[in-house]
């Protein structure tokens, strides 16, 4: 989608009005580094999932501004001509290292870090934040989802619910990322690759004289995979006798039912009662109706019969806390090849930034292959793996850890070198799977909705000294 409009100007206007300023003050050509990260993990969970990062890659590879975009911003009266003329042969030449997609991720990482002209530098912020803060949001949500229903499918049904185009589409993607099965919209499929799943609305089985009807009619043309709705008179009445009936007339190969309204425990219990009495095992419950993580826990612990289940707004909007909240910060200059860090300060300590240009390092125990915790280090420093490394909490440095038998994974790839992308993005399947596999070398402590056990982001001593350096010099200011 972003590969066929130019999303050049979809900016916040600040960030033109400062690059014209950058250009006034004879500044836009200094290095600089900024940041992304986020500040807390939605949902009070235990981590995030990295999202977006292929929009990104197609967004940086297609910045130009056009004649019109030019005209545009002449017509607003406040730009100098030779800031326009810089626009007409813009070429974004900034480093961008990031987190693949697919990665548990976690407050105050560095998850996105682009090096360059300040001027480019600042101008992509918007861009970057919209498009890692949605699509992390919803993989995040995702995998809850994914997780409460413990290992049965769960597909997206959010299209029609979603907050506009982009946000159908690239909320699929990242639901896909985070584990769903597939999707119901149609062109996530065709552009993305996400399996487009989804059979009949209660419509048509009120377009027939009878519930049998079009139960059988669909069943004779779709006999390779057939799921009839049976709520849109009487599930248990109605609807899964004359499913029954169907499935025992018309040969199918595979077949499910689907309930989209009432007390989900009773009647897909009820429901499998009927099925099996009938001879028809291998039938599936799908269920659907404004899910998420919870209701699907639950009804899981009532001891309901589901297969499988289709999610949609609360999941495509990511309903019970829609921001992700990722932030974009200044984090060093560089003069004559010399990195300058700097640090934003705040009352509010959590605002407080780590400065300078940083690596971000996972720690996994050797033996049982599990995430220890991650470290933020100056780049160039290494993680010893064959001696004792001390870990510390940098907001109670009195809480520290010796850990030994591990090793050290540089989470931190190259994107764009002198803006030139340099990055193979895998295919989205290959993200999904590899988000299943860094899933899995999370503690089961941290995978809980209530109160998951902490994952502790911590610093290198070294980028530890230089932040304190950094506020005490501030302070006396």
């Amino acid at each position: 989608m972003l590969k066929e409009q130019n999303m050049t100007m979809l900016t916040d206007f600040y960030e033109i009005t400062m690059a014209n300023g950058y250009l006034e003050s004879g500044i836009s050509e200094e290095i600089a580094y900024f940041d992304m990260f986020f500040r807390n993990v939605p949902d009070s969970g235990g981590f995030a999932i990295m999202a977006g990062l292929q929009q990104v890659c197609d967004y940086l590879e297609n910045l130009k501004f056009d004649d019109g975009d030019i005209e545009y911003l002449r017509n607003k009266g406040i730009f100098d001509e030779r800031f326009l003329d810089y626009l007409k042969e813009f070429e974004f030449t900034c480093d961008v290292w990031a987190i693949p997609e697919g990665t548990p991720i976690f407050p105050y990482e560095p998850i996105v870090t682009v090096r360059g002209p300040v001027m480019q530098a600042q101008f992509i912020e918007t861009m970057l934040l919209l498009i890692v803060n949605h699509q992390s949001l919803v993989a995040t949500k995702s995998n809850r989802i994914i997780r409460a229903a413990q290992g049965r499918k769960v597909m997206e049904f959010g299209t029609r619910r979603a907050h506009g185009l982009a946000a159908a589409l690239h909320g699929a993607r990242a639901a896909y990322i985070g584990g769903v099965s597939g999707t119901a919209c149609t062109k996530a499929d065709e552009d993305y690759g996400v399996p487009a799943l989804g059979t009949m609305a209660h419509s048509w089985v009120q377009m027939f004289p009878t519930e049998y009807d079009a139960f059988k009619k669909y069943a004779e043309i779709y006999p390779e995979n057939c799921s009839l709705l049976v709520d849109t008179y009487n599930v248990l009445k109605s609807g899964v006798p004359n499913a029954i009936k169907v499935f025992k007339e018309v040969k199918v190969d595979r077949m499910s039912i689907r309930i989209d309204s009432g007390d989900i425990t009773y009647l897909t219990q009820e429901a499998r009662k009927m099925l099996d009495d009938a001879g028809l095992e291998k039938c599936e419950i799908v269920v659907s109706n404004s899910l998420d993580e919870y209701i699907i826990r639950d009804v899981l612990i009532e001891g309901a019969q589901i297969d499988s289940f289709g999610v949609g707004e609360r999941l495509i909007t990511a309903k019970s806390e829609p921001v992700f909240g990722g932030v974009y910060k200044l984090a060093a200059v560089e003069v004559d090849g010399e990195i300058i860090p700097k640090i934003k300060i705040s009352e509010n300590v959590e605002k407080i930034t780590n400065p300078g240009f940083k690596t971000l390092y996972r720690l996994f125990d050797n033996e049982s292959g599990k995430a220890i915790a991650d470290i933020i280090t100056l780049d160039g420093e290494d993680i010893p793996e064959d001696e004792e490394y001390e870990i510390f909490d940098q907001n109670a440095i009195w809480k520290k850890k010796k850990i030994k038998n591990f090793h050290a994974k540089n989470l931190r790839v190259q994107i764009f070198d002198k803006g030139k992308l340099v990055y193979h993005n895998p295919t989205i399947r290959e993200i999904r799977e590899y988000c299943k596999e860094q899933v899995r070398t999370l503690w089961p402590q941290m995978l809980r909705f209530e109160n998951p056990q902490t994952y502790y982001v911590d610093l290198s001593q070294a980028l530890f000294d230089m932040k304190q350096k950094l506020i005490e010099e501030h302070h006396d200011e």
